[in-house]
């Protein structure tokens, strides 16, 4: 068996968590890659042996821990498992649609929960390992034509901040990950401008450094954090009057 460290992508497909898997890789990691199709799995492969596909879908939970299973008996004891599944379309009012309130809730909430119930018993049997969980700089606060979106990331973000003490005191570290604007197949949905824009490489690279130490948050690029951060301290009436540019 690899004596390797053994890592968990779920999400690995594209944007942040296929430049996270090779970031990884590149530094030794042997790389359990995970995402609903089997294509670009063992493309990313090809590319590199240390990445070793397991297709999944995050709303399965039993693929989920068959998964995990299935890594822990043919790659080793999983150390760090990343849950950086995500989907996302804007939504104004006009398009209010309850369908991806429940999709995108499905996806970036739940398959988070789904994730953390697969793999968490097998770090608390052992008392250690991290996981991170990515949210979202726009999981701060509510983001016009964004609220799906917008909530299921407040949603990850909450989740974390609840686990974090108990699953520390077991040995095992839940962070999670705020990115802000970062180049993917999902950004490239929005038609304005998106401010400090990261290309997913870069995004990789802050995640990797961060790696060795126990913040609870890793959150990137750090002037765009900074100006969120105040956001959500703002009272509601100077939030929305600030926002009110965004219709």
């Amino acid at each position: 068996m690899s004596q390797q460290r053994v890592a968990w992508l779920v999400g690995a497909s594209s944007g942040i968590g296929q430049a996270l898997a090779f970031a990884l890789a590149a530094d030794g990691w042997s790389v359990a890659i995970s995402a609903r199709r089997l294509e670009p799995l063992q493309a990313m492969q090809a590319r590199n042996p240390l990445l070793r596909p397991y297709p999944l879908d995050v709303t399965d939970v039993s693929a989920l821990h068959a998964a995990a299973a299935a890594i822990s008996r043919e790659c080793g004891e999983i150390e760090l498992c990343v849950l950086n599944a995500g989907d996302y379309t804007p939504m104004p009012l006009a398009a209010f649609d309850v369908g991806l309130f429940r999709q995108l809730c499905e996806v970036n909430y739940l398959g988070v929960v789904n994730g953390l119930a697969a793999v968490l018993p097998l770090l608390l049997a052992k008392g250690r390992g991290q996981v991170l969980v990515t949210a979202s700089i726009a999981g701060y606060r509510g983001l016009p034509k964004s609220a799906p979106y917008s909530a299921s990331k407040a949603a990850v973000i909450s989740l974390a901040e609840s686990l974090h003490l108990e699953l520390k005191a077991k040995g095992v570290l839940l962070r999670v990950i705020n990115p802000g604007f970062v180049r993917s197949p999902l950004t490239d949905k929005n038609t304005f401008k998106m401010p400090f824009l990261l290309e997913a490489e870069d995004a990789a690279q802050a995640i990797l450094r961060e790696l060795p130490r126990h913040n609870f948050e890793i959150v990137f690029p750090k002037r765009f954090a900074y100006v969120m951060k105040l956001l959500r301290i703002l009272p509601y009436w100077l939030y929305f009057k600030l926002t009110k540019g965004a219709l």
